[in-house]
């Protein structure tokens, strides 16, 4: 971290700790060897690390609260073999399956996100990725949405090359999502079918047509803390405007449905870490925030998040929007 530390990764402590978010908030870039060094001072400096992740995301978003929500808008029937997903052929899940859903079935989705004030909508599809004549029906939706206006508009297809991504743009979206998912050296222990050298190949090709990136992870699915850093390290590559930090609701049926759950402080100090590394992003709640306590919630707020998906998610259950609400009210963070 040049003008930082300088003096080892052992040696920095109590009064490098404490200027940490003065380094971040002065535009400072924490070095992968410095993160690394701030995972491992955890279990004895937690309260500094977080209240300095506290203070960064205060300065880069204030009291700002940014709401989304998802539409299942494709399900199941994915030839993708990664080990978390319940939607993977490979696995027996008894998820829904259907293809494309219909302009009148995303209408009322998408209605709904409006009627309750929320930020932005996304549809996201099961597979690689969306083509051909199913991507055009899906522009076509897209199309019918931005004409209504209200919402920011994303989509989740997989990995698409440049000019399915230059439609999909077109056709009114803003943000193109693909979650990383791990670190590049533990990923290729929990998928076979693709890489995140292709994800970032994707994103590299949405960004240059224009798109923002919402791109994060799942935390919990066997990594070490030093794996978690090292994503929040290789999502610096895909430059997201968003990273979504799922933690992992293990599904019966696939290889991780007897993954260890993850304690409430390995939780919290991911989300510390992720905001050291992301001070401007929106570190957003997507999957298994319950995994979190009330009280956890209102920590991980404090620290670092500063944004969720809101209501139901892809196969498991989400968050109302008023409890959300209620949730942002009692952290003190205004809802956008």
């Amino acid at each position: 971290m040049d003008g930082w530390v300088g003096v080892g990764v052992k040696i920095f402590v109590m009064i490098e700790l404490a200027s940490l978010g003065d380094f971040v908030i002065g535009g400072g870039m924490v070095s992968t060897d410095d993160l690394l060094a701030i995972a491992e001072l955890l279990p004895l400096h937690r309260e500094e690390i977080w209240e300095a992740a506290s203070r960064i995301t205060s300065h880069y978003h204030g009291r700002a609260f940014d709401s989304c929500s998802i539409v299942n808008a494709r399900s199941g029937r994915c030839g993708e073999d990664c080990k978390w997903c319940a939607q993977s052929l490979h696995y027996n899940t008894h998820c829904d399956v259907y293809g494309l859903i219909g302009p009148e079935e995303c209408r009322r989705h998408a209605d709904a996100s409006r009627q309750h004030g929320i930020g932005r909508f996304s549809m996201v599809t099961s597979g690689r990725k969306m083509g051909g004549a199913e991507l055009d029906r899906a522009c076509e939706i897209i199309k019918g949405e931005a004409e209504v206006g209200g919402l920011g508009l994303c989509a989740s297809m997989g990995l698409l090359g440049k000019e399915e991504l230059r439609k999909l743009k077109e056709a009114g979206v803003t943000r193109y999502h693909c979650n990383l998912e791990a670190a590049p050296e533990f990923f290729d222990t929990l998928c076979s079918t693709h890489s995140v050298a292709d994800k970032l190949e994707s994103i590299r090709q949405a960004r240059e047509v224009g798109l923002e990136i919402c791109s994060g992870g799942i935390i919990g699915m066997g990594e070490t803390m030093r794996q978690r850093v090292l994503l929040a390290l290789e999502l610096r590559k895909a430059k997201p405007v968003s990273i979504p930090i799922n933690i992992l609701c293990p599904i019966e049926g696939t290889p991780l449905e007897c993954a260890e759950p993850l304690s409430e402080e390995e939780i919290l100090d991911t989300i510390a870490l992720f905001r050291i590394a992301h001070p401007t992003a929106i570190l957003r709640f997507a999957g298994g925030r319950g995994k979190l306590s009330r009280a956890g919630q209102l920590k991980a707020l404090r620290i670092g998040m500063n944004g969720a998906i809101v209501g139901d998610l892809l196969t498991t259950v989400g968050s109302t929007v008023q409890a959300d609400r209620e949730l942002t009210a009692e952290a003190g963070m205004d809802w956008n």
